[in-house]
C-alpha cells in the first residue's frame, strides 16, 4: 500500500529531535529555581519573625494593669445583666407557645424575673378569644395566678378585635 493519493503530501514527524535553543530552557529553569529559593527565604524569615514576636508577647506585662473599681451604679447594671442571661427563658417561651391560638397575637412580654411575674400584651379576634387564651394559660405548668389585667374594644375595628393584657406569676424565674 505505497500507494500515495493525488494532492496528498507525506507527513514525515520527528519525535526525537532535540530543541534548538537549549540555553532558554536553562534560564527559565534557573529563573524558576531562583524565584523559588527567595520565596522559601522569605517564608523561613516571616516565621522566625513570628516566633520572636509570640515570645516577647507572652513575656510582656499588660499596661495599665491595676483593675479599675466599678462605681455601685455599674455593678449593679451588671448584676442585673448577669441575672437576666441566669434566667430560663426557654421555660417561659415555652409556657407561652402551648397556649399559644391562631386567634391571638402576642405584641409584648415583659417578664420580671426578679419578682417572678411576666406581663403579656396582646390582640385577639374576639374577647371570647381572649379569654381562651387566659383559660389556656392557666393550665400551663410554669405559671400560676392567671388573671386578665385589662381589656379593650379597638374602636376602629368592625369586626371587634379586642386588646388585652394577661399577668401571671411565673414559677421558673430564679428570686
Amino acid at each position: 500500500m505505497k500507494r500515495q493519493e493525488r494532492g496528498m503530501k507525506r507527513l514525515e514527524i520527528d519525535f526525537v529531535r532535540r530543541a534548538r535553543a537549549p540555553w532558554a530552557a536553562l534560564a527559565l529553569l534557573a529563573l524558576a529555581l531562583a524565584v523559588t529559593a527567595d520565596t522559601g527565604l522569605s517564608f523561613f524569615r516571616a516565621r522566625a519573625s513570628l516566633a520572636r514576636n509570640e515570645a516577647r508577647l507572652t513575656q510582656a506585662e499588660p499596661r495599665g494593669a491595676v483593675p479599675r473599681k466599678l462605681a455601685p451604679e455599674e455593678l449593679a447594671a451588671v448584676r442585673q445583666t448577669l441575672e437576666r442571661l441566669a434566667t430560663p427563658w426557654d421555660r417561659l417561651f415555652g409556657a407561652l407557645e402551648t397556649a399559644s391560638s391562631d386567634q391571638v397575637a402576642l405584641l409584648g412580654i415583659e417578664p420580671d424575673a426578679k419578682a417572678g411575674t411576666v406581663l403579656i400584651t396582646g390582640d385577639s379576634l374576639s374577647y371570647l378569644a381572649a379569654l381562651s387564651y387566659v383559660l389556656n394559660l392557666s393550665q400551663v405548668d410554669g405559671l400560676t395566678g392567671v388573671q386578665l389585667v385589662r381589656h379593650e374594644a379597638k374602636a376602629n375595628d368592625p369586626r371587634g378585635a379586642v386588646g388585652f393584657t394577661v399577668s401571671a406569676a411565673w414559677n421558673g424565674a430564679r428570686k
